[in-house]
């Protein structure tokens, strides 16, 4: 995946702080699409996670398209690169992908 969606960087927003790289992330976002999922279609995936110590945990998808299809095991893999700073508790995540081009 080439780029962030729009909605997934203001969710990604919300989280990054300030030591936390927006390249890193995205590069991360690509190759957990890439690895997991049909980068050619889109789909969004609804996490909640908790936080703690920085980082998201014990995350369950709440919402996605079939288990087939990937977009399950691609959020959680963006999730465990998404640093929270010092929020704690539960969090809803929201992951958008979209298709490349």
């Amino acid at each position: 995946m080439r780029t962030m969606n729009a909605a997934f960087a203001a969710a990604a927003a919300l989280v990054l702080t300030a030591g936390a790289s927006a390249g890193s992330l995205a590069e991360q976002f690509a190759a957990c699409a890439s690895k997991y999922a049909n980068t050619k279609t889109g789909a969004s995936v609804m996490l909640e996670c908790n936080a703690a110590d920085g980082k998201l945990n014990d995350c369950k998808v709440l919402e996605a398209p079939s288990p087939a299809a990937g977009f399950d095991k691609a959020a959680m893999c963006v999730a465990e690169a998404l640093p929270v700073g010092s929020r704690t508790g539960s969090i809803k995540v929201p992951v958008k992908f979209t298709p490349n081009s």
